[in-house]
């Protein structure tokens, strides 16, 4: 198969030395492209750590190169990446482990003369007339003389849910998803939820208590599989391969 996988975080800028992101590194994504590579398959892999891949053994002279990795650094990079690649390539299979960012930085501001901020209260006060804010200015580096600063935050499209439309892909898409301090039933019901929205054939679900260790796979069968952390990418790649044959022209 011809597959592409994202893999890392995703920055949201707040000038051109902070930023708003997450913890994830991109390992499993990485993990997941060396099995695929390994097995046999095309690898496009997309991911904000490169040095998460291991090394790959270098391809016989004159053989097909098979493994290709690009490295993007925030939202916009991911989504434009994704946009072009799935628009203009065909994949077979797109695995999406990549934790992109479900805020965005939508401008940064600081209280305008006499507003602050009643932390026992949790409300704006003013000594004189109404509360307000004023934006910071776009700058290179903001400097560190405010007293505070607040960042405003909007919510981030889900590019997961571009890739059938309007990206127009018609290929096996798996699907990761994160949740935090659920059992395993609502794990598995926020999963299947989370994968029916976006029109994936597989989905990978687990907790942030539970990732190191394990992760819910399915549905294989009209179940959810708990598969060992250690085994995932071996196990969501079998399953692709086996829907990949059951297609019509299907090959894995």
């Amino acid at each position: 198969m011809n597959i592409l996988i994202t893999a890392g975080n995703t920055q949201s800028p707040i000038d051109k030395v902070r930023c708003v992101t997450n913890v994830f590194s991109g390992r499993t994504g990485a993990k997941i492209a060396t099995s695929a590579w390994a097995r046999g398959h095309t690898v496009t892999l997309a991911t904000s750590n490169v040095d998460a891949l291991p090394q790959v053994p270098p391809m016989p002279e004159g053989s097909e190169q098979r493994l290709a990795v690009y490295q993007y650094t925030t939202f916009d990079d991911l989504a434009t990446l994704l946009q072009e690649y799935i628009r203009k390539q065909v994949f077979d299979a797109i695995i999406h482990t990549a934790a992109v960012s479900d805020y965005l930085v939508a401008g940064t501001y600081v209280p305008a003369d006499k507003t602050f901020f009643n932390g026992r209260t949790a409300e704006w006060e003013c000594r004189h007339g109404p509360p307000a804010m004023r934006e910071r200015p776009s700058t290179g580096k903001m400097k560190s003389t405010e007293p505070e600063m607040w960042v405003r935050m909007v919510r981030a499209p889900k590019l997961v849910d571009r890739f059938r439309q309007p990206w127009g892909f018609g290929g096996l898409l798996a699907k990761f998803k994160l949740e935090a301090g659920i059992n395993d039933a609502e794990l598995v019901d926020v999963a299947e939820t989370s994968r029916r929205q976006s029109s994936a054939d597989v989905m990978v679900a687990n907790t942030l208590e539970g990732s190191p260790h394990w992760a819910f796979l399915g549905p294989i069968d009209g179940r959810y599989e708990r598969v060992p952390r250690r085994e995932l990418p071996e196990r969501l790649l079998l399953h692709l391969e086996h829907l990949r044959r059951g297609m019509p022209g299907g090959q894995s």
